[in-house]
C-alpha cells in the first residue's frame, strides 16, 4: 500500500483540542507543508488580519497539491479551504481533556514567554482575568458546548455537501495517536 491518498487535510477543533500538535505531526508524516491559520490571522498585539488579505494569503498557500491546515475560521474562509480539502479531521475531545491540555499549554507558553505569532505572547494577567474574552481558559469553558455544536453542524453540512470526502472524528488522545501511527505506517 502506498502513501495515504489524502494530501490536503483540514484539522478543526476547539482551542486546546490539539489541532496544531496534530497538524505538525501530519505535516512531517506526510511530507507536506503545515499552514497555521492563527499565525496568518493574528497580527501584532493580536490585531486581526484584514479579511481580504487573510483570504488571499490562504488562497495562495492552499494552491499546492498537499498541505495540512489547522484552525477553524469557517466564516472568514468560506469556499477557500473546504473546496480543496480531501480529508477533514475533527478533534472532538471531552471538555476536561481540552481544559487540562489548554491549561498546560497556556502555562508553558507564559513560563517560557513563547512568542506565538507576530510578537504576540500569552500574558499572566489574562489568565487571572474574569472576562472570557481575555482569559482563554474561561473562553474555552464558557464556549465549549456552543463550539462543539457548531463543529458537529459544520461536519454534517460538510458530509452533505461533499460526498466522497471523508471525515475522521477523533474523540480521545489515544485515538489521535493511533490515527497518526496509522498514517505513518502507510
Amino acid at each position: 500500500m502506498g502513501r495515504v491518498p489524502a494530501r490536503r487535510i483540514k484539522i478543526t477543533g476547539i482551542s486546546g483540542s490539539g489541532k496544531t500538535t496534530l497538524a505538525r505531526q501530519l505535516s512531517v508524516t506526510l511530507g507536506v507543508p503545515w499552514i497555521e491559520l492563527d499565525a496568518l490571522h493574528h497580527g501584532p498585539d493580536w490585531t486581526p488580519a484584514d479579511p481580504d488579505d487573510f483570504r488571499a494569503e490562504v488562497l495562495v498557500l492552499t494552491d499546492g497539491p498537499g498541505w495540512v491546515v489547522d484552525g477553524n475560521y469557517r466564516t472568514h474562509l468560506a469556499g477557500i479551504i473546504d473546496d480543496r480539502v480531501d480529508l477533514l479531521v475533527a478533534l472532538d475531545l471531552p471538555r476536561p481533556v481540552v481544559l487540562v491540555q489548554l491549561l498546560a499549554r497556556t502555562l508553558r507558553r507564559m513560563a517560557t514567554r513563547e512568542e506565538l505569532w507576530n510578537g504576540n505572547t500569552e500574558r499572566w494577567r489574562n489568565l487571572l482575568c474574569t472576562d472570557p474574552e481575555q482569559n482563554i481558559l474561561l473562553w474555552a469553558h464558557v464556549h465549549f458546548g456552543a463550539q462543539r455544536r457548531r463543529a458537529r453542524e459544520a461536519e454534517r453540512a460538510w458530509l452533505s455537501d461533499r460526498t466522497g470526502t471523508p471525515v475522521v472524528r477523533l474523540s480521545s488522545r489515544a485515538q489521535t495517536q493511533r490515527f497518526v501511527e496509522h498514517l505513518a505506517g502507510l
